[in-house]
């Protein structure tokens, strides 16, 4: 007698349908061939229409195979995460979370509190991508992202953690070999380090950034960073990267008395609208929010 894993119909008929032979549905769901066409015919037959014809050398989706096929891909996935939730709910949380930030953030605030979160639930898989560039969460398939914006994307359901306050600065040898901008038109003056992304980033949190000479570009803040410190000229950076060089003098501030009322962007932790939120990314949510909150 066979021995069935307990896969739904979705399951069986998506797997023929990915795979494109009953062979292949057999291998990825680890039973027996003769155990899927059993179960295709028997879901066939309960529904009372052909779903896939089958010939000596190729299958292919009938008509109402392929409304099926249509209809059921998002059923099967939120069935999926529905049971998923369910088992997770009965005992320690498992499975992957992917998550998104910046470089700076991720290695600076948001990798203790992983480290924290994983050291509490061992069997959860963190998996993090940095990258400096906005990245589309559903194309991606990440669960959470944190952005640094002044309003987060439409489709995002977004939960603000902190303001991302930012520091027009330069090095103190910078400005012995170039002057110190007093005013914002003195900033024409100077050499500018800029981000090559996207965005508001480059405005500075001024009304109008007058034309500097460009130093630098990158799409990395650190790197900004490091030649912001390697005195290349002058950047916006914020305070969380830069905090331990204006403390210990590596860094001046500048011109922050003329910096306009709301020029600073804030943190948010986002996830996709759609998207059902399993317990583990739930928790890892919390978490966020509360160290964040703490720090």
């Amino acid at each position: 007698m066979e021995h069935m894993k307990p896969h739904t119909d979705l399951d069986i008929f998506h797997a023929v349908v990915d795979a494109g032979t009953f062979t292949g549905a057999a291998r990825q769901l680890g039973i027996t061939h003769s155990a899927i066409s059993k179960r295709i015919a028997q879901l066939e037959q309960r529904l009372g229409a052909q779903l896939l014809i089958r010939s000596t050398r190729r299958m292919r989706l009938s008509e109402a195979g392929q409304l099926y096929a249509l209809e059921t891909r998002e059923l099967q996935e939120r069935l999926r995460h529905v049971e998923q939730e369910i088992a997770e709910g009965s005992g320690a949380l498992k499975g992957r979370i992917r998550l998104s930030c910046s470089h700076a953030l991720g290695k600076r605030q948001v990798m203790p509190l992983l480290l924290r979160f994983m050291e509490r639930y061992p069997e959860v898989i963190v998996d993090l991508t940095l990258s400096d560039a906005v990245v589309d969460l559903v194309h991606e398939g990440m669960d959470l992202a944190i952005r640094s914006t002044t309003q987060p994307e439409l489709g995002l359901i977004a939960r603000r953690l902190a303001t991302n306050h930012r520091v027009i600065c330069a090095s103190p040898d910078y400005l012995a070999s170039h002057g110190t901008p007093r005013s914002v038109p003195e900033l024409a003056e100077h050499v500018s380090l800029i981000l090559n992304l996207p965005g508001g980033f480059n405005a500075w949190g001024l009304t109008s950034l007058p034309d500097m000479r460009c130093g630098f570009l990158s799409n990395s803040l650190e790197t900004l960073h490091a030649a912001c410190l390697g005195s290349r000229g002058i950047a916006c950076l914020p305070h969380y990267l830069i905090a331990d060089d204006l403390a210990s003098g590596r860094l001046i501030p500048l011109l922050e008395d003329v910096r306009r009322d709301g020029a600073d962007t804030s943190l948010y932790i986002v996830r996709p609208e759609t998207s059902i939120l399993p317990r583990r990314v739930r928790v890892l949510m919390d978490a966020l929010i509360e160290g964040f909150e703490t720090g």
